[in-house]
């Protein structure tokens, strides 16, 4: 634990978020720091590559890495590089340290990171790799020739393979160079990984390992690249599936538009066809449920002309993220950067709005994490890698992405988010070509990568819904008791038991996530009779609205959790329901008039004595340490007449009587019994039940055994005054904080007792009275009064 607190934690945030390594994080910077103490043949320190799968703390794995480093007694002086390829990253990274307590410095140019690497004050540089291939063209010769330097390579299955690598190597002759990479190493970069001292054993955190450690969501994978061929059978096919839910006038103005294809080009086309499907994707999936998604365009065209469109349904929000004018993105499609008047006016407006593309960059990504718009992000190259919005649901593809390219698109929907299942792949290119099983994934690209390190990337969307129909016979097995099923309250009795309940609420979360993920799926929508279609959407209606009964009748306390606004979304939006089925917190029997709306809208006698009783239940136990003796009486009584129910010892009218007067009875918070001088005074009355309480048995409070109980009875209640007015008098602000405060009230208490035995002529015990003042000041405590 001591190594655990002094090198495997971080404060992040100026110190409002404490951050503890993870045990691939761990055991990777250990297996690191014991490799470094090694040296290789050329006397320097042992370096490796590290992989760990996106999403499961690279970064930070990074940043702890520096951290050990500096710790390590082997190293005297240690100096950290800290190595990418893309401008964000190396944003990115820098934040990261310098939010965790370290002054990292950038270095601007070759010429400055020489200076720095010159610098031996410069404790942690970030830099691009091409900073070193501006170096050596300014200083050919340069080499800084330093043991204690440590480069830590980010992404280090690209660039830095190649050319970019040896002019490291030049430059920094003697450091140690640990790699980092988050997509599986393809088998001919294994063999160069090995100009980075090969892998560190140990050290490896695969997908597979991140799905079932729950550091990532898994992904689900639906092709849906039919789209690409815009002909006169692709646009008959789809058409129906894409018109569901639109009047009649609407379909023909969307078939007019289609009929017109002839006067648009195969791009245009195309691009219509993926904007129209998305913008009826997310609005009847994500829309107003605080999930986001990302489209990935093939050019800066295209990603202008798809938010045309989108803007165009005007069902989603869209903004789009692109370079300048000059710069190439998708270089395998566009070898120059693309000429197009649209991309200029674009980018004049941009920069008019923004100011500056950075700004341009920062605000629309702000808006995108943190504000509801915009719904989604339109990209080309930018915002594929390194880039973490944990609303980030699903991923649009448009475009040709292979390899590693693929890989780190794809972990940009496999965040952890509340309410988030899955993260969504929907190609529309055909990226992915055979999906058989989870080991023979990216078939195109077979022979690449090794099965082993591919295993558990996605698992198409159809496997997933084959659980469906066995979900939908799990649900329905609880009632298989339930001989009328139109009965609604039968369902509900049958829900009776807690455990019952909670199984009933799972059962029920799975089948309707999964039936969520089948209505958005074409291809589910399309191969399923659609009288199945209807009875799972009519069952999951009912299904939903026997929940919230059963937790207004049972008193139970609502789950809102963000997956059900997902479910409420699809309810919404495939279920056409008498009224709007939703959950709300029930009400507490103090509430009078909303409690007793909430009791008229049971249908039965039993279902409203059952929801006054449970209700009636449910707050006497959140308010038993306010006042145990009078809650403790009511309690017995209440569980009694359930008992008498269930036995049949009384009727429906009956139960509902007696419920609703033990009920009236909690709520006006006294009882026929008490003395006057208790009414008006709750606390004193609480004191008084304790009082009864612990003075019960013979001889404790009169000696005189002939004493009436009424008089006893009045002797306890003005006792219990006298006591509340000594706890009021020592209630400071925030005594219940304050021991000194509750240390006052003790000794006044005692002092009190002390007296009171000799005024009264009563035999009190040591522990008979501390047992009081224990009792006395704990419901003090808990009283939600003005004490």
């Amino acid at each position: 634990m001591i190594e655990i607190a002094r090198q495997f934690v971080l404060y992040d945030e100026g110190g409002a978020v404490k951050k503890i390594a993870r045990y691939q994080q761990y055991f990777a910077i250990r297996s690191t720091i014991e490799r470094i103490r090694q040296r290789d043949r050329y006397g320097r320190p042992k370096g490796g590559v590290i992989w760990q799968t996106q999403g499961s703390g690279k970064s930070l794995a990074m940043v702890l890495l520096g951290k050990a480093l500096a710790l390590e007694k082997s190293v005297t002086n240690s100096r950290i590089i800290l190595v990418t390829d893309r401008i964000d990253l190396d944003e990115q990274i820098w934040k990261t340290f310098h939010q965790c307590g370290k002054e990292p410095v950038q270095a601007r140019t070759g010429a400055h990171l020489i200076e720095l690497l010159r610098d031996s004050h410069a404790g942690v540089i970030t830099t691009l790799i091409q900073k070193f291939g501006a170096a050596s063209r300014e200083w050919k010769n340069i080499q800084i020739d330093d043991e204690d330097l440590f480069v830590l390579v980010d992404e280090s299955h690209r660039s830095h393979y190649g050319e970019a690598n040896i002019r490291m190597q030049k430059a920094l002759p003697r450091a140690c160079f640990i790699g980092f990479t988050g997509t599986p190493l393809m088998k001919k970069d294994k063999s160069t990984a090995e100009k980075f001292g090969g892998f560190i054993e140990g050290a490896t955190y695969t997908i597979r390992d991140a799905v079932e450690d729950k550091a990532v969501v898994p992904l689900l994978y639906e092709g849906r690249h039919v789209l690409q061929e815009v002909n006169s059978k692709a646009v008959d096919r789809m058409f129906d599936a894409m018109c569901e839910g639109l009047t009649i006038e609407q379909r023909a103005d969307l078939k007019r538009k289609f009929s017109a294809r002839d006067e648009l080009n195969r791009l245009q086309s195309r691009m219509y066809l993926i904007a129209w499907d998305i913008s009826q994707h997310f609005s009847k999936a994500w829309l107003d449920t605080g999930f986001k998604g990302q489209v990935t365009a093939p050019g800066k065209r295209e990603a202008l002309m798809l938010k045309s469109y989108l803007d165009q349904f005007g069902k989603v929000i869209s903004e789009v993220i692109i370079s300048g004018p000059g710069e190439i993105e998708n270089a395998e499609e566009h070898r120059q950067a693309e000429k197009d008047e649209n991309i200029e006016q674009f980018w004049k407006a941009m920069m008019a709005k923004y100011g500056s593309e950075k700004d341009y960059n920062r605000q629309i990504i702000e808006a995108f994490k943190k504000k509801e718009e915009p719904h989604l992000l339109i990209v080309v190259d930018k915002l594929l890698t390194g880039f973490d919005a944990p609303r980030n649901v699903v991923l649009y593809i448009a475009r040709s992405l292979k390899e590693h390219n693929l890989l780190q698109a794809i972990a940009r929907v496999n965040r952890l988010h509340p309410g988030k299942d899955f993260g969504y792949v929907i190609d529309y290119y055909g990226v992915v070509t055979h999906l058989h099983d989870a080991l023979e994934l990216y078939g195109s690209f077979e022979g690449k990568f090794d099965k082993e390190d591919l295993e558990g990337t996605l698992t198409e969307v159809e496997e997933e819904l084959k659980k469906l129909p066995a979900l939908h016979d799990a649900l329905w097995d609880l009632f298989k008791e339930v001989r009328n099923k139109k009965d609604e309250e039968s369902f509900e009795l049958a829900l009776e038991k807690k455990n019952i309940r909670d199984d009933f609420y799972t059962r029920l979360s799975k089948f309707t996530r999964v039936l969520k993920m089948a209505l958005s799926s074409t291809h589910w929508t399309t191969d399923t009779p659609l009288e199945k279609v209807e009875r799972y959407k009519r069952e999951a209606g009912f299904f939903q609205k026997l929940r919230a009964s059963v937790k207004l009748r049972y008193a139970e306390e609502v789950d809102y959790r963000d997956y059900e606004k997902q479910i409420q979304k699809m309810l919404n939006t495939y279920v056409q329901a008498d009224e709007v089925i939703q959950i709300v917190d029930p009400v507490n029997i103090f509430e009078r008039e909303a409690f007793q709306a909430e009791v008229d809208k049971a249908q039965t006698p039993r279902a409203k004595a059952d929801t006054i009783a449970n209700r009636t239940k449910k707050t006497i136990t959140e308010r038993m340490d306010e006042d145990p003796f009078f809650y403790q009486k009511f309690s017995r009584l209440l569980q009694q007449t359930i008992d008498d129910y269930r036995a049949q010892r009384i009727g429906d009218a009956e139960y509902l009587r007696n419920v609703t007067e033990i009920m009236e009875k909690v709520r006006d918070g006294k009882s026929k019994e008490e003395p006057t001088v208790l009414h008006g005074r709750d606390l004193a009355r609480a004191l008084f039940g304790a009082l009864k309480d612990k003075l019960r048995g013979p001889s404790c409070i009169n000696s005189n055994e002939d004493i009436a109980v009424a008089n006893t009875e009045k002797l306890m209640a003005d006792a219990a005054c006298e006591m509340e007015n000594i706890i009021r008098r020592h209630a400071i602000v925030r005594w219940r904080e304050n021991y000194d405060a509750q240390n006052r009230m003790r000794n006044d208490l005692d002092d009190f007792f002390v007296e009171f035995q000799s005024r009264e002529d009563t035999s009190l015990t040591w522990d008979q009275i501390d047992a009081i003042v224990d009792t006395s000041i704990s419901i003090a405590i808990n009283r939600r009064d003005d004490v």
